[in-house]
């Protein structure tokens, strides 16, 4: 059936309505499977396009096709990029979830539907849309089994007529997205044609929802962390990557691959100047990477918590025998058999001290696609600077979710590749000791096989600092103690938290990862409902900075926000800090396994300082005469 013979309506009467220019967020329900990434991704580009500032998160079920899943779109003129707590537009696709995704709207939410569910019946206190989907792509899809695919194009041409959103903008999208099939850009142009002139002729614009032409986004670029980690790992030199495939950090070896292969094969010769190993499980992924290491390569895997768990007693190995290797981790929900699909930061414990015995990791903690690609390249260097395994905690949300960058820069210092021994360094020390100290920071001289340097090979903590095997105390003490000098001096080559300190404040934020974006919204919410100054230390790195500790002494409350339920990072704060500072320290907690939001923070945080957080409207929190501490 032709678009022109489904039978038309009176639109709606509009009503006026407060104007909302470019501060939406739009959630998109859609069944797994179907097709729906590549209209989601249109939509995330078009309003992009536009100057918009947007981020696009992606909820999805774990392993089966048919399930449901959800797209969130949000939009602000003022940056804020981290999940929104509401939705303002829903576009309820799948039958299976569309009552309960209505019923958990706000009031004054909007809603496009497929017009046989019939949502309008469930609430009085929602504008809705219906559209009649099915009979829409009938009359531009002659092929059955593509309507299935096509049908999500036409939401994106509704919400265009709805939003305003820019046609040509949306038609750039498209090319970007499918520019390879001109056929099936003909095909997906049809259906934004046929959703946009159905929306224009049946449906009146009864909320006050638009995006306007802004200049936000000039020179920015919008890409995935795990895309951004694999070309920081390029940039480095990485020559080995061992991986076994997991959610949510697959995509960062896959990613890898296909660059390596574009840029990494020599030009005489054909052959290609790295080696990839997909290996039969993560234990035997991080002892190819260790190996590689060990032989001087610059080596790789990539991972989420339960390859973490299993890589322990290798994490361990690379530790006591020293050998650098550069671990991706990925965070989730869960183990195996919990919610691979869902984000997380809580392996922060459990990869600070993963193996066996008094051992201590370096773990980076990027909190945007820019950090993703340049902690990525700082990592291999500090892995061979200190010789050991080195953690890079990224997290789903970043590593699959789509994020605003700037444009990468190309690295302009060449490869540190840490005390690697010379005919030099030889005559000045006098003796090789593999594990030999001679410079008081914990450090030592490695060789590697084929230099023409003296070799070495032992055990992993039975040894002395000439690389002979030893069970003696004195020798394992020895050692023990070394390796917590090198962990000190690698305090000041870490990268450094990023501290903004405010004079006003009366209270100080830390955060890492992820939260940081939920914080910069958080902390302006503070000041516009309760004028409260807050000041700010993201942890970029662990083992942490000095700095750390005189930013808590600032402040007699400090609040440590975090994605887990146990206060992970909190607790790794409190082993590094004395007593009088361990009382000053406060947790806000979030861990449903979505994006943390700033409301989450901003509502705890204003409760745990004395607060009465209102829920009803826009009504400015009240404090409590109780005081400070919560209800």
């Amino acid at each position: 059936m032709a678009p022109s013979e489904i039978a038309h309506q009176d639109p709606p009467v509009a009503t006026p309505t407060k104007r909302i220019v470019n501060d939406l967020s739009i959630q998109i329900a859609t069944v797994n499977g179907s097709g729906s990434q590549t209209a989601n991704l249109v939509l995330l580009r078009s309003i992009f396009g536009m100057g918009v500032p947007v981020s696009g998160k992606n909820m999805f079920p774990s392993n089966i096709a048919g399930l449901p899943t959800w797209f969130t779109i949000r939009a602000n003129k003022d940056g804020y990029i981290a999940r929104k707590a509401g939705i303002d537009l829903l576009v309820a696709m799948n039958a299976e979830t569309a009552r309960e995704d209505v019923l958990s709207l706000d009031s004054g939410a909007s809603v496009v539907y497929d017009q046989p569910l019939k949502l309008d019946t469930l609430r009085n206190d929602l504008v809705f849309y219906p559209v009649p989907f099915d009979e829409l792509v009938a009359g531009i899809c002659k092929d059955a089994k593509l309507r299935r695919l096509v049908r999500n194009m036409i939401y994106d041409g509704v919400l265009a007529n709805l939003l305003d959103i820019n046609r040509s903008q949306m038609e750039k999208a498209l090319s970007k997205q499918l520019g390879a099939k001109p056929k099936a850009v003909e095909l997906n142009k049809g259906a934004l044609d046929a959703g946009f002139k159905f929306a224009d002729e049946n449906l009146g614009k009864r909320d006050g929802m638009t995006i306007e032409q802004m200049d936000a986004v000039s020179g920015l670029v919008l890409v995935e962390g795990n895309t951004a980690a694999a070309l920081g790992a390029m940039m480095a030199g990485v020559t080995v990557v061992t991986w076994y495939p997991i959610t949510p950090s697959s995509s960062l070896c896959e990613t890898l691959i296909e660059y390596l292969k574009k840029y990494r094969i020599d030009k005489e010769t054909g052959k290609a100047t790295f080696a990839v190993v997909q290996a039969e499980d993560e234990i035997a992924a991080l002892g190819m990477a260790i190996g590689a290491g060990w032989a001087g390569a610059r080596s790789m895997t990539s991972t989420s918590g339960p390859g973490i768990s299993l890589m322990g007693e290798f994490a361990g190995l690379g530790y006591y025998a020293e050998v650098p290797a550069v671990i991706f981790d990925v965070q989730r929900v869960g183990p195996s058999t919990g919610l691979p699909t869902r984000t997380a930061q809580g392996d922060v414990l459990t990869t600070a001290f993963l193996s066996h015995g008094d051992t201590r990791h370096l773990m980076l903690f990027p909190a945007s696609v820019e950090e993703c690609y340049s902690m990525a390249i700082e990592a291999f260097d500090l892995a061979e600077r200190f010789q050991t395994p080195i953690f890079v905690m990224s997290d789903l949300d970043l590593g699959m979710n789509t994020w605003m960058s700037k444009a990468f820069e190309y690295p302009d210092k060449p490869l540190d590749r840490g005390k690697v021994l010379t005919k030099e360094t030889l005559e000045r020390i006098g003796k090789f000791g593999r594990y030999r100290d001679v410079d008081g920071d914990g450090i030592t001289y490695r060789s590697r096989p084929g230099d023409g340097m003296p070799a070495s090979f032992c055990r992993g903590s039975g040894h002395n600092e000439w690389a002979q095997y030893s069970e003696r105390p004195e020798d394992y003490e020895k050692n023990i103690d070394r390796l917590a000098r090198k962990f000190e001096t690698a305090r000041n080559w870490m990268p450094a938290p990023v501290v903004e300190i405010n004079r006003k404040a009366s209270i100080g934020v830390i955060a890492f990862g992820t939260t940081h974006w939920a914080i910069v919204e958080c902390r302006d919410q503070l000041l516009a409902e309760a004028d409260m100054q807050t000041s700010y230390y993201r942890v970029c790195s662990y083992p942490f900075r000095a700095a750390l500790a005189s930013f808590i002494e600032r402040y007699e409350r400090v609040y440590v926000v975090e994605q887990n339920r146990d206060a992970q990072m909190l607790s790794l704060i409190k082993l590094d800090m004395p007593v009088e500072l361990m009382r000053r320290l406060r947790s806000v907690l979030h861990y449903s396994g979505l994006p943390i939001d700033a409301r989450t923070i901003t509502d705890s945080i204003l409760l745990q300082e004395g607060y009465r957080v209102e829920k009803t409207g826009a009504e400015v929190p009240r404090k409590r005469s109780a005081g400070v501490g919560g209800e």
